[in-house]
């Protein structure tokens, strides 16, 4: 019987209060150990800690992440890293250098260049870091790849992200870095590309990655435009043009300023076929010969199967994570040429904004009038909305641009006035 996989997890709010709950489930099947945890307000999470049943899991509770990895290095076959992005890296560089193989959240970064430091530093880790894009590991999404690359359904032509997620305002306020460009002049770029979707901005590259099934397409051109409706600092609506280098074209239209339903939809647009793969959903298949194929997805644990998966990589029973830092760079090249491609993140005009008020969750929404046309307008036909919103269509830019990224985003944390 496999001894179970002995884990730190760093910190206890946000997104780490669910890899408690999952860390507890599996400890219950003799899958894992948690052994320890940390937090600066520790202290402020007395319940939690209760309903963790941290103390009687004889769980260790540390108010820095340093002392905890100091004291627990020789105990542990992992940690985990679900904390906010601007202090990925160097919480990345104090697993590695404590020899520890280390779970990180997703996005890894949203800095390319600190992406390159962190690639360069995981070539000494005892194990590749696994950036979590939930959804990679999907044994359909797979399935359907491997159909795509056996040539199945002829050559790859591009694909389409739609994402239309409503976020209130008070999600804005989930906590200091939310909605922040930048912190203490660190890269942060919370946003509804870079974060909120980011598994799914990462599908897209995925499904078009042709050197088999875990890789990713790297870029040749992007074009962007860049919105906010919301009283932030970044942007909260992104429509996003990139071109592989392959020749294929990919659109992304994402947003946060919308009320009602939650949606989104990724499609691979194929020689012979469209695919539309829904998380959670299904997956159809629309032949150009009038064929219909539907294939059920159903419901996925993604922070569970993640950390199996991982869990295998390190006993050696998998070659490699489902997603590395290396597989990470296209993500994270695309994020921020969008960047620099918009120049300026446009405010939404005021006229078109109705705030929405739902009352069984008591939360204000902002909703932009039109947003769904735009988005179908642009997905389908490639017509920018900027021509009615107000502003031109940004740049044509290339990897080559990167070099401008930190001061794109610093002129636009000063023109927020933030």
């Amino acid at each position: 019987m496999k001894a179970p996989t002995r884990i730190g997890i760093i910190g206890m709010g946000g997104f780490a209060g669910w890899h408690h709950n999952t860390i507890a489930r599996l400890e219950e099947r003799n899958l894992a150990k948690l052994i320890c945890t940390c937090d600066p307000n520790a202290a402020g999470f007395a319940t939690e800690q209760q309903n963790w049943r941290l103390a009687e899991r004889g769980v260790s509770v540390f108010p820095d992440y340093r002392r905890m990895i100091d004291a627990c290095r020789g105990e542990l076959d992992m940690i985990v890293v679900p904390t906010p992005i601007n202090l990925h890296a160097e919480m990345h560089r104090a697993g590695v250098e404590a020899g520890i193989p280390v779970y990180l959240e997703k996005p890894p970064t949203l800095d390319y260049q600190e992406l390159e430091a962190m690639i360069a530093l995981d070539q000494q880790a005892t194990k590749s870091t696994l950036v979590a894009f939930n959804f990679i590991i999907e044994q359909p999404r797979r399935a359907l790849k491997q159909r795509i690359l056996d040539g199945e359904f002829g050559a790859v032509m591009g694909a389409n992200l739609m994402a239309h997620w409503p976020r209130p305002a008070d999600y804005f306020r989930r906590s200091p870095w939310a909605g922040r460009l930048m912190m203490n002049d660190r890269v942060v770029l919370d946003s509804c590309f870079g974060n909120a979707n980011a598994h799914f901005v990462h599908n897209m590259l995925f499904w078009l990655g042709q050197g088999g099934i875990s890789t990713w397409a790297q870029l040749s051109t992007i074009r962007a435009e860049l919105y906010r409706a919301h009283d932030i600092e970044g942007a909260d609506t992104f429509f996003v043009q990139a071109v592989t280098e392959a020749g294929q074209t990919m659109r992304f239209a994402v947003t946060h300023a919308c009320a009602g339903r939650t949606a989104h939809s990724e499609t691979i647009r194929c020689e012979k076929a469209d695919l539309t793969y829904i998380v959670g959903s299904h997956a159809e298949i629309r032949w150009h010969d009038g064929r219909n194929e539907r294939i059920e997805v159903g419901g996925f644990d993604g922070l569970t199967e993640n950390h199996l998966a991982y869990h295998r990589y390190m006993r050696g029973e998998e070659d490699r994570p489902a997603t590395s830092l290396v597989d990470s760079r296209p993500f994270v090249i695309l994020n921020d040429l969008a960047y620099v491609s918009t120049g300026r993140i446009t405010a939404l005009p005021t006229e078109r904004l109705t705030g929405v008020r739902d009352e069984k969750e008591q939360k204000d929404y902002l909703n932009l009038a039109g947003m769904n046309t735009a988005i179908e307008r642009f997905l389908d036909q490639g017509e920018w909305p900027g021509a009615t919103w107000g502003r031109e269509p940004g740049a044509l830019v290339t990897p080559a641009d990167l070099p401008r990224f930190h001061d794109t985003i610093r002129a636009m944390r000063t023109d927020a006035g933030r």
